[in-house]
């Protein structure tokens, strides 16, 4: 696995690349139950708010420096609008009026959207291996989210019909259901894994993490006062348990770990282990809760892993490739080739 800059100075490098998506996967399934028990926006600001303080904590007790420009405020400000108020708030509405399984596709399609920014304004390359590898994920994703009958129909191409009536409603339907605040939040937060580049050059990636959450979580706080009610009533030992475990380890872990790495190195690569998410959530679904997975889904966990050893490998197999492609040139040029004989003329054998 290609480890960015980061990342390679720190010990067990490869296990802290993974521990954001396993802690989303993880904290996913502890949130599972506690949904029916409180309101979006009141759960939303209860995942940041309070991980945004622990990792401000942790961010005095390692020396880091606090932002002290107004730019960096204002990059700060940004970030925060847009990593943490409007993807968190979308996230918390499109679970709500969408199903789990199609939402976490949609939700963790958004390696895409980080691979296209990352060309266009990062120069990022990511050739064949990669447009493969990122085109298994979301098929990945998608054998594990996306109903099985629709899955068995796509793929044998039976009972699939669209009706001009249908296909003129789609828009409406999608603006009125969860799939577009899902996608919406999956944009936003390519566009906050692209925009921690920016604010890293002017505040500590650590602080940055902490502040933006703080601060992108009192809107949904505020949004939750005015539009929500009996928040926190129904909630019981266990959900509170819940609630700490997503907050503590699937908020301020995983983003302060995630940011960290994105600050600097390949975005691609990095953003790409997000397809690991909901195979994590399925794993630990099926060991604590029972869940059993079908044959189909344990095909999108093969696929998932595949895809993301051939994003992160992209550059050595292509490296690989060119090689044998070489090798290959060469050995046909040396069949190729003929040995002509050297004819001596008589007076270069009389001389001999």
């Amino acid at each position: 696995m290609q480890l960015n800059e980061r990342a390679s100075r720190l010990p067990l490098a490869p296990i802290l690349l993974i521990a954001p998506f396993f802690l989303w996967g993880t904290a996913m399934v502890a949130m599972k139950g506690v949904i029916d028990h409180t309101t979006p926006m009141f759960m939303a600001g209860v995942r940041i708010i309070p991980a945004g303080i622990l990792i401000l904590i942790a961010g005095a007790f390692m020396g880091k420096p606090q932002p002290r420009s107004i730019k960096a405020w204002l990059w700060i400000l940004l970030f925060a609008l847009v990593d943490g108020a409007m993807f968190q708030g979308f996230l918390a509405q499109g679970l709500v009026r969408t199903g789990a399984g199609l939402g976490s596709v949609m939700i963790d399609s958004q390696p895409l959207a980080v691979a296209l920014m990352s060309l266009w304004l990062f120069k990022e390359h990511i050739g064949l291996w990669g447009w493969l590898g990122l085109s298994l994920g979301v098929a990945g994703i998608s054998f594990i989210g996306l109903p099985h009958d629709l899955i068995l129909n796509l793929i044998s191409m039976h009972d699939i019909t669209f009706e001009l009536k249908e296909l003129s409603s789609l828009p409406e339907a999608l603006f009125k259901s969860g799939e577009w605040l899902m996608l919406l939040a999956a944009l936003s937060m390519a566009v906050g894994t692209v925009l921690i580049r920016y604010v890293t050059k002017h505040v500590d990636p650590v602080i940055a993490t902490g502040w933006h959450m703080i601060i992108g979580g009192l809107p949904l706080w505020g949004i939750s006062a005015v539009t929500e009610t009996q928040q926190w009533s129904n909630l019981v030992a266990s959900d509170w348990i819940a609630l700490s475990y997503a907050t503590i380890f699937g908020s301020a872990v995983a983003y302060a770990l995630f940011f960290y790495f994105a600050s600097s190195g390949n975005l691609t690569s990095l953003s790409s282990l997000t397809f690991l998410t909901p195979v994590f959530a399925l794993c630990f679904g099926n060991l604590l809760l029972g869940e059993v997975l079908s044959s189909i889904q344990w095909t999108g966990v093969g696929l998932t892993l595949i895809s993301i050893y051939l994003i992160n490998q992209r550059d050595t197999l292509a490296l690989t490739e060119t090689k044998t492609i070489v090798k290959e040139i060469t050995a046909v040029q040396q069949q190729n080739t003929v040995t002509v004989p050297v004819k001596h003329t008589k007076s270069e054998v009389m001389r001999s």
